[in-house]
């Protein structure tokens, strides 16, 4: 027997109760904690262990993360019980997520790691340039995070790393939130290039790790219908969408945002492009500012309407499935005849047909006639996982109004 499987064969195994490994055997990467015969033994384990998963009937099933306090008691790692999860390891699944990325863009500037999809679990990686953002959510990769470090510098050799670990995810690992910087050094926003235009974000103050990459292709789809349109973007963060739309020739874009630092980096990026003359950057609550434009009787021939999570737990959905059917009420009212709405959910507990649908009674509570041009996720470079589809989070409608 050699060092490896020496060091596989004494790593804790995990034991799955009777029938419950046919859901793993089908494809999933996670078992729940109901799943599991949690004895003492498996109750005592440190958090983020490195485990050996076994069917009731002694069957090896592959090698996991363990954490015995959450609902997702295992994450898997590989389905090679004998699997060493170093450094090389992670260096191997980091290789594997590049090279996909390298294939699709032509510029270092996107998500290198989406978790599960990658074969990092619980773990996003945004790439900007030789900076990296990196958040993670599980103990497990808590627990190898030199060796992911490690691995980053082999893989991506790069200048600097931002620990983004924060959020109610850790929580619920049982891991404290921290922000550091790990590598290098983070002297103000960094530069993107993306579509053709430049922007700034904001890696370390701004929302998740600093710019949402998954709705490049949205802010493409939406900037190629806005030649000499008049665009309203109200929730415009750092100014991914109304950018593009006036570097794609809108003729007035008005781009609103309750954070000031994020208009701050929208109006610089607006001078970076050469639309400063074009945009226009109010700070204001998205469902005021949308009342009052109505109230003004104010159409726009383009209205994006991208809002942050508005459901963070399953308890929530029926008061956010209300928030999104008054903001497509809302939005709608801002549209001139003959023009288009975008309105998104990143919400993952939201489902794309309960999100259909509050958009639907929306439209109608505006008492607007529409039709959906294109139902839309996010891009190739937040893949899913084939047994995860509850991790296709973004959904987008693009609807063309009467």
């Amino acid at each position: 027997m050699n060092d490896t499987h020496k060091a596989a064969a004494a790593r804790p195994a995990i034991t799955l109760k009777a029938g419950e490994h046919r859901r793993l055997l089908g494809g999933h990467p996670w078992v729940y904690s109901n799943e599991i015969v949690m004895d003492a033994a498996a109750k005592a384990l440190p958090l983020g262990a490195t485990v050996r998963l076994v069917a009731n009937d002694g069957r090896a099933l592959g090698t996991a993360m363990f954490n015995p306090r959450t609902l997702i008691a295992a994450r898997l790692w590989s389905r090679d019980p004998q699997e060493n999860v170093d450094r090389a390891f992670l260096a191997a699944r980091l290789q594997r997520a590049l090279a996909l990325r390298e294939k699709l863009f032509d510029a270092p500037f996107y998500r290198l790691v989406h978790a599960e999809a990658d074969g990092l679990p619980g773990t996003v990686i945004d790439r900007y340039g030789k900076t990296l953002a990196v958040q993670v959510n599980c103990a497990g990769v808590e627990q190898l995070l030199p060796e992911l470090l490690g691995a980053l510098d082999d893989v991506v050799q790069p200048k600097t790393v931002l620990l983004r670990n924060s959020g109610g995810m850790r929580t619920l690992e049982g891991l404290e939130s921290y922000e550091r910087v790990a590598k290098g050094d983070l002297d103000g926003p960094v530069g993107i290039a993306e579509n053709g235009a430049r922007f700034l974000a904001d890696l370390g103050g701004g929302q998740k790790t600093g710019w949402f990459f998954d709705q490049r292709d949205n802010r493409a789809l939406v900037a190629g219908l806005a030649r000499e349109a008049r665009v309203l973007d109200v929730y415009c963060y750092s100014g991914g969408f109304a950018l593009l739309a006036a570097k794609a020739g809108a003729r007035e874009v008005l781009a609103i945002d309750s954070s000031e630092p994020a208009l701050a980096l929208a109006a610089q990026a607006a001078q970076l492009n050469g639309v400063a003359q074009l945009c226009r950057f109010e700070r204001g609550d998205a469902f005021e500012t949308l009342a009052a434009l109505a109230g003004r009787g104010e159409k726009f021939d383009i209205v994006v309407a991208d809002p942050p999570a508005f459901v963070k737990s399953r308890k929530e959905l029926n008061q956010a499935a209300r928030g999104y059917r008054k903001l497509a009420r809302l939005s709608a009212r801002a549209v001139a005849p003959g023009g288009f709405l975008f309105i998104a959910s990143c919400s993952h507990h939201m489902t794309p047909e309960l999100f259909a649908e509050q958009v639907a009674r929306g439209l109608l509570d505006a008492e607007r006639q529409g039709r959906i041009l294109k139902s839309v996720g996010a891009a190739a470079d937040h893949p899913v996982h084939p047994a995860l589809p509850e991790s296709a989070y973004l959904k987008g409608l693009l609807i063309a109004l009467d």
